[in-house]
């Protein structure tokens, strides 16, 4: 079993999904057992600095050739809320593209015509759960894959850049950044390992918010409601209506943005609606803003000043125009995807990640892949033979000169 196969089924034994709903930092005690884990680990390893801060962030140094950049290596602890992360069970299956039976006793299956994208792995030994839990490949894979190439760069040693590496924790719920330190951390620039099918690299990612509507109605019985009973989630299912139908995410792909409800909960009295809002363009996105804006203050119109409250908080945004003016940090990147054997494919996420906001704290930071496919669901999986191909982009990226 190779160093980077037995670093993450071992890591992915570790709960550390984070809860948004927390208010501390990290927003689960578990992802500092993680993090400790690796602080030990990466001091048995001699790095010497390694530690964890009171937050949660796992931080370290490998130094390097003077005449070299320091270039950070950031993954994210946390796995997502959206699965359970509980008792994952993993195990390596090789494939040759029958249906993969994850488990027998419930009868789940990986199937290619579920997921086509397995067509792209035949031949490979896929690590998979069992059906039940998400594997946490987003981003243990990348915890593994960044612990492995420290490990190669310690025991071959030669000319390589110094090496900074951060494992931050609540990436998942938005929140990896708040506490990273980017002053202390001193590298020039950095790479999140936090992306999915080996040759893509991404240094464009959505404008993204968070929106609340609150509603507030009036409850009075049935009996002798006429004229007078406000019924709050009658007004919210109004609002939902009033926004395009086509700027949902099941409508949309590429740079095409959404403004997508994630939560809804209320009673006649009160009712709550959730959203997030996300475009690449910040001019589409500041329009979605606005759409939300006007079916509020039409609802005020028609019921009263008051009965909508709308919150819209702004959670980070495209890293790519903090990219453009220094695009050799992504040239390295794809020289080294090139020299073992990738081929470089430029992506938008479709989401976000640490390094938007590293990005924007004076860091640039695009994001490389890991291999994985699947996140956030019991269907998972990630090749052996991918996360040893990263191992070696990173080492050679560390090593390019």
């Amino acid at each position: 079993m190779s160093a980077v196969t037995e670093r993450f089924l071992r890591y992915v034994r570790y709960d550390t999904q984070s809860q948004e709903t927390s208010p501390t930092c990290p927003s689960t005690d578990k992802q500092k057992i993680l993090g400790a884990a690796l602080a030990e680990e990466m001091r048995t390893m001699g790095i010497v600095d390694a530690h964890m801060d009171e937050y949660g962030y796992v931080y370290g140094t490998i130094p390097g050739d003077p005449g070299l950049p320091s270039i950070g290596l950031i993954a994210h602890m946390d796995t997502s809320p959206d699965a359970s992360g509980e008792h994952v069970r993993a195990r390596v299956v090789p494939y040759q593209g029958e249906d993969i039976c994850l488990n027998e006793q419930k009868g789940i299956y990986l199937r290619q015509q579920d997921y086509p994208n397995l067509k792209n792995h035949l031949g490979k030994h896929l690590i998979v759960t069992d059906g039940t839990t998400l594997l946490g490949a987003d981003d243990k894979a990348g915890v593994a894959e960044i612990m492995t190439a420290a490990e190669r760069i310690l025991r071959e040693g030669g000319r390589h850049a110094t090496v900074k590496i951060g494992f931050t924790p609540d990436e998942e719920i938005g929140r990896g950044a708040d506490k990273f330190d980017v002053r202390a951390f001193g590298a020039d620039y950095a790479y999140t390992a936090d992306g999915g099918p080996v040759g893509e690299i991404e240094y464009e990612n959505f404008n993204a918010a968070d929106a609340r509507v609150k509603v507030h109605g009036l409850s009075i019985h049935p009996g002798s409601a006429k004229d007078k009973m406000v019924n709050a989630q009658l007004i919210a299912m109004e609002f939902q209506s009033l926004l395009p139908v086509q700027q949902r995410p099941e409508y949309t792909q590429g740079y095409e943005g959404f403004i997508h409800l994630t939560g809804m909960a209320g009673t006649v009295e009160a009712a709550e609606l959730r959203y997030i809002v996300r475009d690449h363009d910040m001019e589409k996105f500041r329009a979605k803003k606005a759409v939300m804006q006007a079916a509020a203050d039409f609802l005020n119109r028609k019921y009263g000043a008051g009965t909508v409250e709308l919150e819209i908080e702004d959670s980070y945004f495209n890293m790519k125009s903090c990219i453009e003016p220094c695009m050799y940090v992504v040239e390295r990147a794809k020289e080294a995807m090139r020299a073992v054997g990738m081929e470089p494919v430029e992506v938008p996420i479709r989401g976000g990640t640490d390094g938007a906001r590293l990005s924007y704290m004076g860091l640039p930071c695009p994001n490389l892949c890991t291999g994985g496919e699947n996140y956030h669901g019991r269907f998972e999986f990630i090749p052996v033979e991918d996360m040893e191909l990263c191992v070696e982009m990173l080492v050679r990226m560390l090593r390019c000169c």
